[in-house]
């Protein structure tokens, strides 16, 4: 712990200064007198004492700064502070604030907000040199990569925008843009460990990363797309482990997006997971029932996030693969439909555990699967067929894969 002492003669010696000589200076030189009159007597650097007098911007282009609304007015000015020292990639540099607590909340909002600056992010540790009675304090961010890597990161970045912008109807309206974002990077990222794992570096750039990477990763393009994507992280119900999504606001609603869940179906049967022609998008978690997302996972109490209550966007909801009750002539019906449409993934929603119980019990125990089995035989003019089926008891819902 520093302390600077206050020198109260020096204080004394300055001001006599500034009165005998009122008239013989100029306008900016008395300004700069003050100034450093002002430093002295309060203890602070000037440079604090310039960031105090700066104004704070309340927005910034490009950005939704969800969380930057939700800081006070002090914390406000200490997450543009942090803002601006990491994007200009400074060592270390001034804060106007000590306050454990609120620095924290400050770097975190940053963090939450700003993707892009994947240099600084939630592996690396970070420094406070506090002064003794004093309401400011050194910040030393911990970054990673060089000069010549973030280039080549951005670079990336850049290239994975286009490629998602080039994938975008031009009547595309926003619950299409996000699921062709949420389709993108599950294509595009292999779940898994490493030292890039944690930002979206690990996805444009490494092609691999965990949750807090993918769900950067959706941010930093629905952004980009206008489309308001907040993130989020916080705890998974039974585990000691965290987890990251993206909320996003389609019209006036809020959505879940996992787009980590969504990568990889390994809840398939038997050894289907290592086909290759068997792996599918799982769009559960595009936009879910937020009573049966909310059953898994919990945000953070730091910083609040929206409330999503929709459920209209659901992507069974939406591809009338929904049902309330279960009923094998209307489960048959729906499985001729989409197979005749020439899919060879077929999956399906159900409104109760009653309801999904008495489906799995009669498809899959009972084996009356076999009758749509049949039917795509004979659709496909084959004497036999492999097929399998995946079910995800969290949202009720039955895959059969083809």
């Amino acid at each position: 712990m520093k302390k600077r002492n206050f020198c109260p003669m020096a204080a004394a010696v300055l001001t006599a200064a500034v009165i005998l000589q009122p008239f013989s200076a100029s306008a900016g030189a008395l300004d700069q007198i003050r100034s450093i009159a002002k430093s002295i007597i309060s203890g602070e650097p000037k440079e604090v004492e310039e960031l105090r007098q700066m104004e704070v911007a309340q927005s910034e282009e490009g950005h939704q700064e969800y969380y930057f609304k939700q800081l006070t007015e002090e914390e406000q000015r200490v997450y543009r502070e942090l803002l601006k020292g990491i994007r200009a990639r400074e060592k270390e540099f001034y804060l106007t604030i000590s306050d454990d607590d609120s620095i924290d909340r400050s770097y975190h909002a940053v963090l939450k907000d700003h993707p892009e600056i994947f240099w600084a992010h939630n592996r690396e540790k970070i420094y406070k040199t506090t002064y003794s009675d004093s309401d400011y304090c050194v910040f030393t961010p911990g970054y990673t990569y060089t000069d010549g890597e973030i280039d080549e990161i951005q670079t990336a970045m850049e290239q994975s925008f286009q490629e998602v912008r080039a994938l975008i109807p031009e009547d595309a309206g926003d619950y299409e843009k996000v699921r062709i974002v949420y389709t993108y990077v599950i294509d595009h990222t292999q779940y898994q460990t490493g030292e890039d794992d944690q930002s979206i570096a690990g996805v444009f750039w490494k092609k691999s990363a965990v949750c807090a990477g993918y769900a950067g990763a959706v941010q930093y393009l629905l952004e980009r797309l206008d489309i308001p994507c907040i993130y989020v992280d916080g705890s998974t119900k039974g585990s000691t482990e965290g987890h990251a999504w993206d909320i996003v606001k389609i019209g006036q609603e809020y959505y879940y997006v996992d787009a980590t869940n969504g990568d990889q179906p390994d809840f398939l049967n038997g050894d289907a997971v290592q086909l290759e022609e068997h792996k599918t998008i799982l769009y559960d978690y595009l936009c879910p029932f937020p009573e049966e997302y909310e059953k898994t996972y919990s945000p953070s109490e730091e910083l609040t996030v929206p409330a999503c209550t929709a459920k209209d966007l659901d992507f069974y909801v939406l591809n009338q693969g929904y049902f309330e009750d279960y009923s094998w002539q209307d489960i048959y019906d729906y499985c001729k439909m989409r197979l005749d449409n020439g899919v060879a993934v077929v999956r399906f929603k159900f409104g109760s555990q009653e309801a999904f119980s008495e489906a799995c019990q009669e498809l899959l125990d009972d084996g009356v699967v076999q009758n749509v089995a049949q039917y795509y035989m004979k659709l496909h003019g084959l004497g036999q067929v492999e097929y399998h089926y995946g079910v995800m008891d969290n949202f009720y819902t039955i895959y059969f894969i083809f």
